[in-house]
């Protein structure tokens, strides 16, 4: 039988900005979804572009009681909230189950307690701890963790019995995050945990390749760093009866290809889970900017292919505090506040207690307000003899994206500290014959260049590359392999734009030795260097280049350690006719 066509609401005009609707279609028995489309939303979690938009999923489900999960995003009130009242009297829902409280699920919970104070809210105990704090009223809860159920019995008119089943899922991506599942109809309520920034009126994964992309990108941005949490609430996943729909907080609920999905998380997993060297990075939660500083960081440690765990210092127990801290072989934590609550500063004794001799550490402003002064942090962690990982990341204003890129940098430096001694073992492995064999494949000599947005705002970046390729006659498109831990890959996403600066035989060794030379986190490339800015879109064009080739990036293949990505050529230009293109050949393939 079909499903009955969804009912779209717009919430703007057709010429206003941003596009912003909603959706209401059922998706099982007494199971209602009401998803809020944010067509035009272009950033996430102010580090991470986003291509497609975003959904806000919430859903409600009737049994002899009724229950909410989750509300939407402050921006969805004028519209979410008379929906709702379509659908039901906010007086007649007995609960509101919060997956986790992050603004875009909880942004309205405050306006709901107003049309109903007496819903009791059913959360994760740090949840309704975070909650106290939020909407600054009391209301009625209930603390769940895994194991224990809400029954809202059977509705009368279909025959089914709801009854929910809760896991514990911290770090997924924030420390109070529960899944839900429904006996009654075998959907998983999952909120942030195998969700995507993908913004179209499809319901359901109808058309996995299309979704793809940014499913795995989503992955990689915030739940990859969480890699070893997501395999223990994949665990308990496993102990459920059959799981029907997998109902996400963003994007198109997971029915269709449900095993695809579920596998590359679990394999996805398990690659970055294997081995036993890690690095914990700690934050404290809802304190400044610790958790997106701290996500950024490990995502820049997770492009280098070490693992990482995240550890919030407010809410780990004691005993696994000492433990994740002490195994580690690195340890990243945040400036706390000076004068920090008791179970907090416990936390902090507990840390610094556990901290080894020769363990890398390092350390990165809060900015919560009032934060212990970092370089105080920075001295206490090097106490025992510690080393440092990098220099500490100062933050001197509220982060701007620019500070965020300069953490994520600095996490990728301390994980190919971490893993250099893996890559120069995989060099070594190779037959000799085939590597000299392989050395015999030559390239051009050419630097990428990228930047996005303005003022404090901006990103850019820039490498060397020689595995470069004209790929395409019509349109003109080339091929670029770009290393998964280089920096400027995330300048490289879909539909984002990079110049190729082509370099000349005679003149290119200056600007390789500056290109070469290994940047601090989040320094200038082009300081110092001649450029021709406005030249071409997507960065800028070298001054001493022979030519240069304005991309578009359309699609990227992933390779074992690098990204292959494909592009068109919308602009073009060449200085000097006569020259001739350095050329760079190599005795052995093992390396550039």
């Amino acid at each position: 039988m079909p499903a009955p066509a969804p009912a779209v609401a717009s919430t703007t005009g057709p010429q206003a900005e941003p596009r912003l609707s909603l959706q209401r279609q059922e998706i099982a028995a007494d199971t209602t979804a009401i998803r809020s489309l944010d067509w035009d939303r272009s950033r996430f979690d102010i580090e991470f572009g986003l291509r497609n938009g975003t959904t806000y999923n919430s859903f409600l489900v009737r049994g002899e009681r009724t229950a909410l999960i989750d509300t939407s995003h402050l921006k969805f009130a004028g519209s979410w909230l008379p929906l709702l009242e379509e659908q039901i009297d906010p007086k007649a829902i007995d609960h509101l189950i919060v997956s986790h409280t992050e603004p875009d699920h909880s942004g309205l919970i405050g306006h709901l307690l107003e049309l109903n104070p007496e819903i009791e809210i059913v959360a994760s105990k740090v949840a309704i701890q975070f909650l106290e704090d939020q909407v600054h009223r009391p209301f009625r809860s209930r603390a769940v963790k895994s194991g224990e159920e809400l029954d809202l019995g059977t509705n009368p008119e279909s025959g089914v019995r709801h009854r929910f089943a809760f896991l514990s899922a911290p770090n997924l991506h924030w420390p109070d995050t529960i899944f839900s599942f429904d006996h009654g109809t075998g959907i998983l309520y999952t909120c942030d945990a195998f969700g995507l920034h993908y913004c179209s009126e499809d319901l359901f994964d109808v058309d996995p390749g299309a979704i793809a992309p940014d499913f795995r990108f989503y992955y990689e941005c915030l739940m990859g760093p969480n890699a070893r949490s997501v395999l223990q609430a994949m665990k308990r996943m496993d102990a459920l009866p059959e799981i029907s729909t997998i109902a996400v907080g963003h994007g198109p609920l997971l029915r269709h290809h449900l095993s695809l999905w579920l596998d590359d998380y679990r394999s996805w997993s398990s690659e970055r889970s294997a081995g036993e060297t890690y690095v914990a990075v700690c934050y404290v939660s809802q304190y400044g900017f610790c958790d997106r500083l701290s996500q950024a960081i490990a995502h820049g440690i997770d492009k280098a292919g070490a693992q990482v765990q995240l550890v919030d210092l407010r809410a780990t127990d004691t005993q696994e505090l000492s433990a994740l801290v002490g195994e580690a072989a690195a340890v990243v934590v945040p400036t706390w506040p000076a004068e920090p609550d008791a179970d907090l500063q416990a936390s902090v004794g507990t840390l610094l207690a556990a901290l080894k001799p020769k363990q890398w550490v390092a350390c990165y402003d809060a900015f919560g307000g009032n934060d212990q002064p970092i370089d105080t942090v920075a001295g206490q962690l090097r106490a025992l003899g510690q080393k440092s990982a990098f220099e500490p990341l100062r933050i001197r204003q509220v982060p701007h994206t620019g500070d965020y890129q300069r953490c994520e940098e600095a996490g990728t430096d301390l994980g190919q500290l971490l893993t250099k001694a893996r890559t120069i073992a995989a060099m070594k492995a190779l037959d000799g014959d085939l590597d000299k064999a392989l050395g015999r494949l030559s390239g051009g000599l050419y630097v990428v260049t990228a930047r996005q947005g303005e003022g404090p705002d901006a990103r850019s970046g820039a490498m060397v590359a020689s595995w470069v390729s004209q790929a395409s006659f019509d349109p003109p498109g080339i091929t670029v392999a770009v290393a998964k831990d280089r920096a400027i890959e995330a300048l490289m996403q879909v539909d984002d734009r990079f110049v190729l600066n082509i370099l000349g035989e005679h003149n290119h060794q200056e600007l390789l030795r500056h290109f070469l030379r290994r940047f601090p986190p989040g320094a200038d490339r082009f300081a110092g260097v001649s450029t021709l800015d406005g030249m071409a879109t997507g960065g800028p064009v070298l001054g001493d280049a022979l030519a240069f080739l304005g991309c578009r990036v359309v699609q990227r293949l992933e390779g074992p350690d690098h990204w292959i990505i494909y592009a068109v050529v919308e602009q073009g230009n060449v200085a000097d006719t006569q020259a001739h293109t350095a050329v760079h050949h190599r005795k052995v393939g093992n390396h550039y």
